[in-house]
């Protein structure tokens, strides 16, 4: 159910489309000791990395740093050479339909919006719980339209992808990933591509999610949302987490002069 201003209420909202058997202890996902490669790039190394649920994990640093491959990994995007990944107290599986159950657990959302440009927004939006998690398409359709309002974009629901700016594109995405009802939301720098009046819109929209109490993990360079939103900020370079704090703490006294480094380019830039 939505409220007089397109708020998820109780009986509707997120923290009522978890699934009975999420166990109600230990942390949501679970990256220990992961490495990865691209041939001779050594671009993860050794990394670690709890995320509790409902907590927001902003993940910042230079470009090449392994950021969008550690957010990629988490759904197994990109596989890894070693080390172990759990969603849920579960071992990320190989392939087939564990592999399926995982992706509609983990929502993503991409810096490009990777809708389906010949399907309307709302069958956008429906074809994921309609043709993965087998529902009625009638109650799919009942729970797109809440989203889209959520997302502020239910006006927009019987056109096309081409039709839309960019901000509303990647609200649909958003919106998308949610109609599956995810445990845990990813973020692969969902502004990069957007024009600059368009990102606090998509931004908007995120801290929103995150103030329901969604889990996610962001990928960005949108400092600002890392303050507002993140109970945690995870600093990596040359394919590690150099350091993990709060946003008062990492943004007012980083620990590591890579940090402090980096803060002063883009805080002077």
């Amino acid at each position: 159910m939505t409220d007089s201003k397109g708020e998820l209420t109780k009986g509707g909202g997120l923290e009522d489309d978890v699934p009975s058997d999420v166990p109600a202890g230990g942390p949501l996902v679970e990256v220990r000791d992961v490495n990865k490669h691209f041939g001779e790039l050594h671009v993860l190394r050794d990394v670690n990395l709890t995320v509790e649920r409902g907590e927001v994990v902003v993940v910042i640093g230079p470009s090449g740093s392994g950021k969008s491959t550690l957010c990629r990994s988490i759904n197994r995007l990109e596989p890894i050479d070693s080390g172990s990944i759990l969603v849920d107290g579960k071992p990320l599986p190989q392939e087939g339909r564990e592999l399926a159950r995982l992706r509609a657990d983990v929502g993503m959302v991409f810096q490009s919006f990777n809708l389906f440009a010949h399907k309307t927004i709302l069958e956008n939006v429906t074809l994921g719980p309609v043709k993965v998690r087998r529902e009625r398409k009638e109650e799919a359709e009942k729970y797109a339209l809440e989203l889209l309002d959520r997302v502020g974009i239910a006006n927009q629901a019987q056109k096309y992808p081409a039709q839309l700016s960019g901000g509303q594109q990647q609200r649909a995405a958003i919106a998308r990933s949610l109609a599956m009802r995810p445990k845990v939301m990813l973020f692969d720098e969902p502004t990069s591509a957007l024009d600059p009046e368009m990102i606090n819109e998509v931004l908007d929209v995120m801290t929103g999610l995150a103030r329901d109490g969604m889990t996610m993990i962001v990928v960005t360079h949108e400092m600002g949302f890392a303050r507002r939103a993140a109970q945690k900020v995870v600093f990596m370079a040359d394919g590690q987490i150099v350091e993990s704090n709060t946003p008062e703490e990492f943004f007012t006294n980083p620990e590591s002069d890579r940090a402090k480094d980096f803060l002063s380019k883009i805080i002077t830039h």
